[in-house]
């Protein structure tokens, strides 16, 4: 930041961030950097910040997570995470800092070398914190826009293009990798094809007709219907991905089915018919949820199909809190990771957390018993 001898404001853009809401909390304000031992001219130099009062500083208590980033427009982010919750988890370990017996910084390779294509788990992460992270592919833009004559297809009728352009892959040799290269594809054709007919739409502009006057209406229900498609997609996609990796890997299930007080787990094995005979053994059953990301959502699960004790949970959340895994594990819910995210937990969670490719095989071993 520099040494400046006078005191200098800068402006910067605050954020609370906390699992129990979706959103997080945001306020620009400024920070003001000066030489606290200016008039003492006997000592050496001490910089520091000033803040002023704003809805995230009243949020900020002891031991939360401060994070202050230089922004490219020269300006600052100001992150301020809740003392352990997952987020500040996730945090810490997208900026290499998860292990803070090392007094260093070092920032995640794929965002320290700038890669075009930066891994899924970072651009999630990135952009629950308010950071959009710009990937397309344009060269698959004209086949879309041809294909789905211009708009946003179904989200089934999307996933099934983003494996169509993937086809060499089987989840039978790799379901961890074959399953989060579908995600990262559907990821990168869904940013495309946004961007292009977003573009055109502002492009068009929201002039009524007598070019007088906006359609605010109009251009704030279409700015929702944005938030609301990026919000909703990528757990669609996931549960999409994810039928159809069962049916190529042989397992039979039923998927969006009620069980008992209209609950309705994403996924029952082998099938809601064996759910509902009472003469079915229960340890040949499973139930899966399924949670692009859990926050304090998980525990959806624990009222969804009361006759199995165990419950699986898949996800594809990064770096989730040791306090949410042991709570999870504390209730018998076992939580189902692509084996790439697992790295972003502590050596003592990953020891505990199943894979794809483990829980499609326990799936089948229980479908194999006679």
């Amino acid at each position: 930041m520099g040494r400046p001898p006078e005191k200098t404001r800068i402006s910067a853009r605050f954020m609370y961030l906390t699992d129990e809401d979706s959103e997080p909390i945001i306020e620009d304000a400024f920070l003001t950097l000066y030489d606290s031992r200016k008039d003492q001219p006997h000592r050496s130099a001490e910089f520091r910040f000033y803040f002023p009062t704003t809805q995230v500083s009243l949020k900020a208590a002891e031991g939360d997570l401060l994070v202050i980033a230089k922004r490219r427009d020269a300006g600052l982010l100001v992150i301020i995470a809740e003392n352990n919750s997952s987020i500040a988890a996730q945090i810490k370990w997208l900026f290499g800092f998860a292990d803070l017996a090392l007094p260093r910084f070092s920032v995640k390779s794929e965002l320290e070398n700038e890669q075009d294509r930066i891994a899924f788990a970072s651009r999630l992460i990135l952009e629950n914190i308010g950071i959009e992270v710009e990937a397309t592919e344009d060269s698959f833009l004209d086949s879309m826009l041809e294909k789905f004559d211009g708009r946003f297809p179904k989200t089934r009728e999307f996933s099934a293009f983003a494996r169509d352009t993937l086809d060499k892959l089987h989840p039978k040799d790799d379901p961890d990798a074959v399953l989060m290269a579908w995600m990262e594809r559907e990821e990168i054709l869904f940013r495309t094809l946004e961007r292009h007919l977003i573009s055109d739409r502002l492009t068009k502009g929201f002039a009524e007709p007598d070019k007088k006057t906006v359609d605010v209406d109009g251009f704030v229900a279409f700015s929702l219907s944005v938030h609301n498609r990026r919000k909703s997609r990528v757990g669609f996609a996931l549960e999409n991905h994810l039928e159809f990796l069962f049916d190529q890997c042989g397992i039979l299930y039923d998927r969006g089915k009620y069980t008992e007080n209209r609950s309705k787990p994403d996924f029952i094995f082998p099938s809601i018919e064996a759910y509902r005979n009472q003469d079915f053994a229960p340890f040949k059953l499973t139930m899966l949820g399924v949670k692009s990301t859990c926050k304090d959502r998980w525990r959806q699960v624990l009222a969804e199909a009361r006759r199995i004790e165990q419950k699986y949970l898949l996800t594809i959340e990064a770096s989730i809190s040791r306090n949410q895994t042991d709570e999870m594990a504390a209730w018998n819910v076992q939580l189902v990771l692509p084996k790439s995210i697992h790295e972003t937990y502590t050596l003592q969670q990953q020891s505990w957390l199943m894979s794809i490719s483990e829980f499609t095989s326990l799936i089948l071993q229980k479908q194999n018993i006679v």
